[in-house]
């Protein structure tokens, strides 16, 4: 391996690990807050994408990718708020909620790729990429719509780690995601929480998608790939800390850089999941996570 092959690997990995990082953050943003796992979170990824693309594309509306941005980020924002409230509010003081929300949200999964099949068609289409041209970078030729893809991606989480810290709303939901009962003695609005969390959660899916109809194609089906992706980060990285997904999500983007350069691609998910495996039998919790000692 050459020192040129090394350096590309190893940018390759960060490009994933920037892309997983959004992914994972808004799927544990849900299953933090509400303690259900999202399976509709790769189709907003995909739905977020085509949006986007309905207004920025010259082949629809031609707006521009900012304004296709910002449309598709807000909808998103409001289709996950209308999830919540049609898929997951109706069971939420049914004891079996959790296997309740995995029929609902693959449920609603199916019907939003049929629906995005139906609107925009099977046919692959791909956004203008965020910026053009080549820059060198450690002696090699990289894409500056790479780079600026984990810029975004790094000051966009960074923004969330604020919000989250700092923030009243965020700190509520913090709050609500520790202790449900505590908080609503408190007086604050848990519903109204669970339902913004949902559509920060899509938001982010939304942003996500976006940034990879960047760099490859988009299609109705787009969205499994980066739900697994997202979901083998979160177990890896564990959920206790904000910033354990984010760090997981650069390891696992690193892994299946080099793994695919050694091992070839269609091999590299199997070695993820088994590397994933190891993690949950040695540290259940995560790698970042916390250990709970159970009463």
């Amino acid at each position: 391996m050459t020192l040129e092959t090394l350096n590309l690997i190893l940018l390759g990995g960060i490009v994933l690990g920037a892309l997983y990082a959004l992914m994972a953050t808004g799927l544990a943003l849900v299953w933090t807050t509400l303690g259900i796992f999202n399976f509709a979170h790769g189709t907003f990824i995909a739905l977020g994408a085509y949006i986007a693309w309905q207004i920025a594309s010259t082949e629809a509306s031609g707006a521009g990718l900012l304004a296709g941005a910002g449309v598709s980020i807000i909808g998103m924002f409001v289709i996950g708020m209308f999830v919540y409230y049609l898929l997951i509010k109706p069971f939420e003081r049914n004891p079996d909620i959790v296997v309740k929300s995995v029929i609902t949200t693959l449920a609603g999964a199916t019907i939003l790729e049929n629906v995005i099949n139906l609107v925009w068609g099977p046919r692959n289409k791909q956004l203008s990429p965020l910026l053009g041209g080549d820059m060198s970078f450690l002696g090699i030729t990289i894409s500056r719509n790479e780079m600026a893809v984990v810029a975004l991606a790094l000051v966009i989480l960074a923004a969330l780690g604020v919000f989250l810290q700092r923030a009243p709303l965020g700190r509520a939901m913090r709050a609500v995601a520790q202790n449900r009962e505590a908080a609503q003695l408190m007086g604050i609005d848990v519903e109204r929480l669970y339902a913004i969390a949902f559509g920060l959660s899509a938001a982010l899916a939304a942003l996500a998608g976006i940034l990879i109809g960047s760099i490859r194609f988009m299609n109705p089906s787009m969205g499994s790939d980066p739900l697994m992706k997202a979901l083998i980060v979160v177990i890896f990285g564990g959920i206790a800390r904000f910033t354990g997904p984010i760090y997981a999500a650069f390891i696992v983007g690193l892994l299946e850089a080099v793994m695919t350069y050694l091992v070839g691609l269609y091999w590299s998910p199997t070695v993820l999941f088994a590397i994933m495996i190891v993690v949950l039998v040695a540290k259940p919790e995560g790698l970042f996570g916390r250990y709970r000692k159970s009463v």
